[in-house]
């Protein structure tokens, strides 16, 4: 120490020195754990909110990587039918084999030439092993794959290859869903194509502007409503006046309004009839009356309450366009009413607001997996029933299941009466060209007490409702009830 100088004073300055170094150390140390922590955070939330669509996005390598230590898992259906496998030959290669062929093409989907379907939605899953430790360690030393996760579908085979043969050499969709539960038990799409060939007539197939085969009809069709819109209408009325009684309408097989006139099916004059009736019916000319009655805006709210031109809860869908307005002719506004118009929708849509129908104006999240189990058979995962909206009240949808029981009690379904079952529905006929060719509708569900099962179908060119579309549906249920 310098002679002169305070040993209290120098202390003092170095003890300042000493606690301003450590500050600056715990500063950094903090900014090192909070960074840590920070990671931590991210990677947690990554693995449980992230990893699956990351993984699945067809833009991610790791894919590859995944593949490189994985044999594909199976897609299985709810009875346990295997519907997509792979086959693993003595020299290591691997095949991707669907068993149905073409009759699951577009739900399934193809893991080659990119993918689609559920080997596109489930690809995380079905190429994530869960296999026991001790054998994926073995496996790693000897340089194995691991057997992916099999994934259980809630897809039936009965059903499915019921809605596949029902369908024929017809174009159109099928889609069939549990209504509380949201699980679709079928989805069917002509033309089709075989998952098992895809690789090898890719370019064909890709080139065929006729067919578009690769598009699935039931998700992401885009079709004119027909009659079954009737249903929006009829809601869109008792919206407006809190009932359906009291209204009557006289048809006698044309109205005409502005010049604009509009037919009944046949010029089939109804005469003298109620709204029950009207809907029964499927009277055009009473619906282009209650049509200009409710105007276009009233009728454009309730047809997005009820999801046009809005987000619907699929993996892949086409949006359903509605496009009237307060300002809308009256010959537009009449020819909407009935279904025709401008107005497309997809069968997958028209199933969601038939299955809020038969839940109470509820509709749940559609699902096409139940769960995932290991090469070993023990459950990784399943599926809960989850609400994805409200459409309408429980009274609105106590209406509507009365106008859709008389569709099949004394109206346009009636084959599907007198059955073991009950059931109710709305019949549609979409025009879609001016020689008056028409598509083939039929919305509906069974077991009036308590819904079972909710179909939607639509046949291409296949003329009347009840024509072609009722008699596959009446397929479709009784070999749900006989299962």
């Amino acid at each position: 120490m310098a002679p002169g100088q305070d040993p209290v004073r120098t202390n003092n300055k170095k003890s300042r020195k000493r606690h301003a170094r450590n500050r600056e150390y715990a500063i950094v140390t903090w900014i090192i754990f909070l960074m840590f922590a920070s990671l931590m955070a991210y990677v947690v939330y990554f693995n449980t909110h992230v990893a699956a669509s990351f993984i699945n996005s067809p833009y991610n390598t790791r894919q590859d990587t995944f593949s490189d230590r994985v044999v594909r898992g199976r897609l299985l259906s709810s009875e346990g039918e295997v519907l997509a496998r792979t086959d693993v030959s003595d020299d290591g290669s691997e095949q991707r084999v669907y068993p149905y062929s073409n009759a699951f093409a577009h739900v399934i989907g193809y893991a080659s030439n990119g993918k689609s379907g559920l080997e596109s939605e489930a690809n995380f899953q079905l190429l994530t092993s869960h296999q026991f430790f001790l054998d994926q360690l073995k496996n790693e030393l000897t340089g194995s794959k691991n057997r992916g996760d099999d994934v259980v579908t809630s897809l039936s085979a009965v059903l499915q290859m019921t809605a596949y043969n029902a369908l024929g050499n017809r174009r159109g969709a099928v889609i069939a869903m549990e209504p509380d539960t949201g699980r679709i038990l079928c989805m069917v799409s002509k033309p089709d194509f075989d998952p098992n060939t895809i690789e090898y007539n890719w370019n064909y197939i890709i080139a065929d502007e006729n067919d578009s085969s690769l598009l699935n009809r039931a998700t992401n069709g885009a079709y004119p409503p027909g009659s079954t819109f009737k249903l929006v209408t009829a809601l869109d009325y008792y919206r407006q006046n809190r009932t359906l009684e009291g209204y009557t309408y006289l048809c006698e097989g044309t109205i005409t309004r502005q010049d604009h006139s509009i037919h009944c099916y046949a010029n089939t004059v109804h005469g003298s009839e109620n709204f029950y009736q009207a809907f029964a019916s499927s009277c055009n000319c009473a619906f282009a009356d209650i049509g200009i009655t409710l105007g276009g805006a009233s009728l454009r709210k309730t047809a997005e309450d009820l999801l046009f031109n809005k987000s619907l809860p699929f993996e892949s869908y086409k949006t359903s366009t509605f496009d009237l307005q307060a300002s809308s002719p009256v010959p537009l506004v009449m020819q909407t009413a009935i279904g025709q118009g401008n107005t497309l929708v997809s069968p997958a849509h028209m199933a969601l607001i038939t299955c809020a129908v038969a839940n109470g104006g509820t509709i749940m999240k559609p699902t096409l997996i139940d769960s995932v189990k290991n090469v070993d058979g023990e459950v990784v995962s399943t599926t809960k029933p989850a609400v994805a909206a409200r459409l309408f009240s429980e009274q609105e949808a106590e209406v509507l299941k009365t106008l859709m029981k008389g569709v099949v009690d004394y109206g346009t379904a009636s084959a599907l009466s007198g059955r073991t079952y009950t059931a109710a529905g709305k019949t549609g006929s979409a025009e879609f060209d001016e020689n008056g060719s028409s598509h083939s509708w039929f919305i509906g569900y069974s077991n009036l007490d308590d819904p079972d099962l909710v179909v939607s179908i639509i046949v291409e060119n296949g003329g009347t409702g009840s024509e072609s579309a009722v008699p596959i549906a009446a397929e479709l249920f009784d070999a749900y009830y006989s299962r």
